[in-house]
């Protein structure tokens, strides 16, 4: 109900049923970003360095990122703040982080 662009028709929805699933049809030579805080493998936002090839796995507000999506992440980045942030407001910060940098 809430998508009222119908995203969907623009954009590729893919749905797996388990993480393992998801991980086998990573697109060749992707890298897997989790977006986690706090972690103890985790970089600041600032000091990352985005891969040119990635997908960015964002866990739940409530729980995070479970132990297996982490222990399969290439990297983990986390955006630094002083509060928690909801998980719309940390995936808006790393695509704009993404997209500065890219341009710089």
């Amino acid at each position: 109900m809430s998508d009222t662009t119908k995203a969907w028709r623009s954009i590729p929805l893919f749905q797996y049923l388990t993480f393992d699933e998801f991980y086998a049809h990573l697109p060749h030579d992707c890298r897997l970003i989790g977006v986690e805080f706090p972690h103890e493998k985790a970089v600041s936002l600032p000091k990352f360095t985005h891969p040119e090839r990635c997908v960015y796995l964002l866990g739940a507000e409530d729980y995070g990122l479970s132990k297996q999506a982490l222990e399969r992440c290439h990297r983990v980045v986390y955006a630094p703040s002083q509060r928690c942030l909801n998980v719309a407001v940390a995936g808006s910060l790393i695509m704009c982080d993404r997209m500065a940098k890219a341009a710089a």
